[in-house]
């Protein structure tokens, strides 16, 4: 087992997914089974975010260590709609590398993946998933992917020491958050609510983070949503578009929010410069990268709601999954059967957290988080600890519109009005919806 490093030392160099782009490489799936003195060769996609790469070359170096039979090389696609693009041409014309990194929940369910991945439901390891991790790589059929990561939630991060400066308390409603945002703008030395536009995919956390608070008031709003009986133009959807709206009028955002990155927002809070910023918790990984020194200052909190009782996170299960695709076969396919078995182990996970900065609690049984994470993951723990999380809906229904982000921004920017985005984003879903044949739409 790969021995623990302490949390100042991590090699954490950005967000997964999230991070500068690297040059993509220009290397096609195929060729022969056997590399140089016979080893099986693989090749592995990953998006060429810094974090994913490295995290993924790490694991492959192990691997390689332990099974000398086997080579892997690493390859990398777009992030974002492009990479989407290239995953999704590769599986259709079968030209797939013979591993590949993609998100779990809705997005793989867009893959067809019965008809296109390699169906892992009878490897011993699948019980040692967590349950909504499995929820999250499944249909009827079979189950199709292994974490390469951990969970994370869509939450407030937060600078404790300004909290601490104004005796203010983590707020457990909508109304305490809001008031404790006005309390921030009052002593005028940091921004209450970061928005980062400049990154529009930032712009959703309001809607998307609220989604433990929906299934609060209504536990079966997204079977009902699947199934074309419920809208985001209703409550209690609606509530993440109306936070939005409310915030922006009562200008709590920081100034620069129309141009404002993503790394920008995660250093604000880091530096005090801004006080709270909804975002998913790989910032965690962003953090270590650019500001190490506040590790135990950012802090976390879930999207609060209308009711404290039900205060809780919502979570989302590993986004780096690794799949087999079809056209994967052979030799070629035990030797990713293996690496696949690999990275469900102890050691994976601690390479995964040695070399990436942990965004939340692990999915696989076995695998615990090193001591000394950040606080703004150590301040998950207690939420998963007490049952008080709920699954993003994208993990519940496959239905995800192409133009949410877009709506948001506006929303956000005081160019559309709550109920108008959410209007947009309910006839936003329906082209998904009726293109994977649900029925009601």
């Amino acid at each position: 087992m790969v021995p623990r490093t302490p949390r100042r030392s991590i090699v954490a160099i950005g967000a997964g997914g999230l991070a500068l782009a690297l040059t993509l490489a220009g290397c096609s799936a195929g060729g022969s089974d056997s590399g140089e003195g016979g080893a099986t060769s693989l090749t592995f996609l990953v998006d060429n975010g810094e974090a994913t790469v490295a995290t993924a070359q790490a694991l492959v170096d192990a691997f390689e260590a332990e099974n000398s039979d086997i080579s892997i090389e690493v390859d990398t696609r777009p992030q974002g709609a492009d990479g989407d693009n290239v995953v999704k041409t590769r599986l259709a014309t079968g030209e797939m590398a013979d591993l590949f990194q993609y998100n779990s929940g809705s997005l793989m369910q867009a893959l067809n993946p019965d008809q296109t991945l390699v169906n892992l439901q009878d490897e011993a390891y699948v019980g040692k998933f967590d349950e909504n991790f499995v929820k999250s790589v499944s249909t009827d059929n079979g189950v199709y992917g292994v974490p390469m990561g951990q969970s994370m939630a869509g939450a407030v991060i937060y600078n404790k020491d300004i909290y601490a400066e104004l005796g203010l308390e983590v707020p457990t409603t909508w109304d305490e958050f809001i008031a404790n945002s006005e309390a921030i703008k009052a002593a005028g030395t940091a921004a209450p609510i970061v928005q980062t536009y400049g990154d529009t995919w930032t712009s959703q956390l309001f809607v998307l983070g609220d989604f433990n608070n929906v299934l609060a008031e209504e536990p079966d709003w997204a079977e009902k949503y699947t199934n074309n009986e419920a809208k985001y133009v209703d409550e209690p959807a609606i509530a993440g578009f109306e936070h939005l709206q409310q915030a922006f009028e009562a200008d709590l955002y920081n100034e620069d929010f129309a141009s404002a990155t993503y790394a920008d927002g995660v250093s604000m809070v880091a530096t005090g410069e801004g006080a709270q910023y909804p975002i998913l918790t790989f910032a965690a990984s962003q953090l270590m990268t650019t500001n190490p020194e506040a590790a135990d200052v950012v802090g976390t909190f879930p999207i609060p709601g209308g009711d404290a009782a039900s205060n809780g996170l919502t979570v989302w299960m590993p986004t780096n999954t690794v799949y087999v695709p079809k056209s994967t076969e052979g030799d070629k396919l035990e030797a990713a059967k293996k690496f696949l078995e690999f990275l469900t182990t102890p050691e994976s996970c601690d390479i995964q957290a040695e070399s990436n900065a942990p965004q939340g609690p692990f999915v696989i049984e076995g695998c615990e988080l090193p001591d000394d994470v950040p606080a703004m993951v150590s301040d998950m723990q207690p939420y998963f600890d007490e049952g008080r999380t709920n699954l993003a809906l994208e993990f519940l229904s496959p239905i995800k519109g192409p133009a949410l982000e877009q709506i948001t921004v506006a929303v956000g920017s005081g160019i559309t009005s709550a109920a108008d985005g959410a209007a947009q984003y309910d006839e936003d879903v329906k082209k998904q919806a009726q293109q994977l044949g649900l029925e009601g739409w």
